[in-house]
């Protein structure tokens, strides 16, 4: 099987601007993600979606691949897209974010094992067992919610079920990195945006909302995040493993 693994990297970061170019023990940002996401032996290809040719400029010293793509494109996932309309031998793409340089490549294998095992699903995403208490009411924590299938039935960054019963009831935090049969990601990013999807400002909500459904692959594993100063001080002496 053909896939694809791109990773949206702009230089005008709305959080961090220039955050990809961010030296992180010695290395800027946007190699951390690439290095480790072609250290998976199940992706074809890795490609990185720029508007910058500074971010270019990094990718292309280390010979890896990069494609230019238009800074008006309004989301990653615009980018994505764009790349893999280039690439219809891909059967499936994946959308790495550029702020996940410790990402490991068992991570990727666990966002693309449905496909690797024959099933067809719209598009995965992976989440982890919410470990930290802090974060069930923390908006900057993505939860999920899964039907009986491991499907998502919500994200949101409130906190996501409310229990009113003591029921033992999975609750996973959400790590934003997605893989798509091609077919549907072209298909995905033509979709008018919906009223979920703009109030909790989670663009995986557009699927739902349109009826298409995303398997949750869960992990045991998470990483570091760079969104904020303090993650990437944190950075700076993260210990890699996989």
């Amino acid at each position: 099987m053909n896939i694809l693994c791109v990773i949206p990297s702009r230089i005008g970061s709305t959080r961090t601007p220039r955050k990809a170019l961010l030296p992180i023990q010695g290395k800027p940002m946007v190699q951390w993600v690439y290095e480790n996401a072609s250290r998976c032996r199940a992706i074809t290809k890795v490609v990185v979606a720029t508007d910058s040719e500074e971010i270019a400029d990094v990718i292309r010293s280390i010979n890896g691949n990069v494609m230019m793509t238009d800074p008006a494109l309004p989301t990653g996932s615009d980018r994505v897209a764009t790349v893999a309309s280039h690439y219809p031998e891909m059967a499936v793409v994946i959308n790495l974010q550029g702020d996940e340089p410790f990402v490991k490549p068992k991570m990727l294998e666990q966002l693309i094992s449905p496909y690797l095992a024959g099933e067809s699903p719209d598009m995965t995403t992976l989440a982890h067992p919410l470990y930290d208490a802090a974060d069930f009411n923390n908006p900057g924590a993505v939860k999920v919610v899964t039907d009986l299938q491991g499907n998502a039935l919500y994200f949101s960054r409130s906190p996501i079920p409310y229990f009113r019963g003591a029921v033992d009831t999975p609750i996973y935090h959400h790590i934003g990195m997605y893989a798509y049969r091609r077919d549907f990601l072209l298909n995905y990013t033509q979709l008018p945006q919906t009223p979920l999807e703009k109030t909790e400002l989670l663009e995986q909500l557009r699927a739902i909302e349109h009826g298409y459904k995303i398997r949750v692959c869960i992990t045991e594993d998470r990483t570091l995040e760079v969104n904020t100063p303090e993650e990437y001080a944190l950075a700076q002496n993260f210990v890699y493993s996989d």
